[in-house]
C-alpha cells in the first residue's frame, strides 16, 4: 500500500502575534480542509516531554490489570468517560468489533459542578486511576491540545472568512475528550473485517492524534483508494470532523479512515476530538451559503449532534450484551 503524502503545516507564523502569520497558517489548513480534510502539524507549541509523559501514561493504564481498569468505565454508554474494554466499540457498525481499547476523559469538572448538577448533557466527573501523577500529566496534555486546537479554529475562521474569534465562545467549555488508545497486533483469528478501528469519519470539529511510531492509520482517497498516513515525528496529524463539515455546508471534507494494525506490535495513539460546547449552534455560516448553494443542514445544538453519532457506534455493542444478558 503507498503512502498518502499530507500537507506538513508550520504553525509557528501563527504563534508570531502578527495577522500575515495567521494569514499563512489559515491558507495553507483551508486548503488541505478542501481537498483531503486531512493534514500534519509541526512546530505547535505542545511540548515534547510532555507528549512523552502522556504516551507513558498510556502504557501503564492499559498494562493494569483487567479488573483495575473495567472499575473505570461505569456508565460509559451515558457519561463518555473511563475505560472502553477491547472489542467494546463498532466505528463501522457492518463489520464486528473494534479490535481496541480505549480511555476517555473530558472536561475536568467536580462533582458539585453546576453544570453536572444541572444534568447538562455529556457532563460527567472523569474517572481517574489510582496511579501517582497519572491526573496531572493527561489533564495537562488535554489542555495543551486543546489550546492548540483553538487556535486552529481561528485560523480556520480566518479562512473562512468570518471573525477569528467567532469559534472561541463555542469552543470555551466544549465537550472535547482526550482519549489514550491501545491496539493489540491484528491477530491471525480475527474475524473477517475484523480490524483495530473500523472505517468512520470523527464526530466533532476537528481531531488531533499523536500516534506512536508504529503507524496503522489509513486514510480513503476521493476515489475509493486506501493509502497509508505515516507518523512524523514531532508533528500531529489533524483531520476535519463531520460537525465542522456541517457548519461549513460541506466546504470543509470529513474524510473516511481506519486503523489497521498489521506491524505486528502493539500500537498506541492519543487523539484528541474538540466537539464544541454542548449549547453551541451549528448552523451552516453565512459565508458558506449563496442563492446557488443553500445551507444543506437545519441547525442543531452540539450535544444534539454528539449525541446521534456516539449513539450510532455504540448502539451495537449495547445491543449485544442486551442479548448476551438475556441469554
Amino acid at each position: 500500500m503507498s503512502e498518502l503524502e499530507l500537507p506538513v503545516i508550520d504553525m509557528a507564523p501563527a504563534f508570531a502575534g502578527t495577522p500575515e502569520g495567521l494569514q499563512q497558517v489559515a491558507s495553507a489548513l483551508g486548503k488541505a480542509a478542501r481537498e483531503t480534510g486531512f493534514f500534519y502539524v509541526r512546530n505547535h507549541g505542545v511540548e515534547a516531554e510532555l507528549i512523552d509523559a502522556t504516551f507513558t501514561a498510556a502504557h501503564t493504564l492499559f498494562a493494569q490489570p483487567t479488573d483495575a481498569k473495567a472499575a473505570l468505565s461505569r456508565n460509559f454508554f451515558k457519561t463518555n468517560r473511563g475505560y472502553v474494554p477491547m472489542k467494546g466499540e463498532n466505528l463501522d457498525p457492518t463489520k464486528p468489533s473494534d479490535l481496541k481499547e480505549a480511555y476517555n476523559i473530558g472536561l475536568d469538572l467536580s462533582a458539585d459542578d453546576p453544570r453536572i448538577l444541572a444534568g447538562e448533557p455529556f457532563r460527567a466527573v472523569n474517572l481517574w486511576p489510582e496511579l501517582p501523577g497519572w491526573k496531572d500529566t493527561v489533564l495537562s496534555y488535554f489542555n495543551a491540545v486543546w489550546g492548540l486546537g483553538r487556535t486552529l479554529h481561528r485560523a480556520i475562521a480566518l479562512d473562512l472568512g468570518i471573525e477569528q474569534t467567532f469559534f472561541e465562545d463555542k469552543l470555551d467549555a466544549p465537550l472535547a475528550t482526550l482519549r489514550l488508545l491501545h491496539y493489540p497486533p491484528q491477530p491471525d483469528d480475527a474475524d473477517a473485517g475484523q480490524i483495530g478501528a473500523g472505517t468512520h469519519t470523527d464526530y466533532g470539529n476537528i481531531t488531533i492524534l499523536r500516534p506512536d511510531a508504529v503507524g496503522g492509520l489509513e486514510v480513503q482517497r476521493r476515489d475509493g483508494v486506501w493509502l497509508k498516513a505515516p507518523t512524523i515525528e514531532g508533528a500531529f496529524v489533524c483531520n476535519i470532523g463531520d460537525c465542522l463539515m456541517r457548519w461549513t455546508n460541506d466546504i470543509y471534507v470529513s474524510t473516511p479512515h481506519r486503523v489497521v494494525n498489521t506491524g505486528g506490535r502493539e500500537r498506541y495513539s492519543i487523539a484528541f476530538f474538540l466537539d464544541p460546547n454542548p449549547d453551541a449552534e451549528v448552523a451552516c455560516l453565512p459565508t458558506c451559503q449563496s442563492s446557488d448553494k443553500p445551507a444543506k443542514y437545519p441547525p442543531v445544538s452540539g450535544a444534539d449532534y454528539l449525541r446521534m453519532r456516539l449513539d450510532a457506534s455504540y448502539e451495537p455493542v449495547k445491543a449485544a450484551a442486551s442479548e448476551d444478558t438475556r441469554s
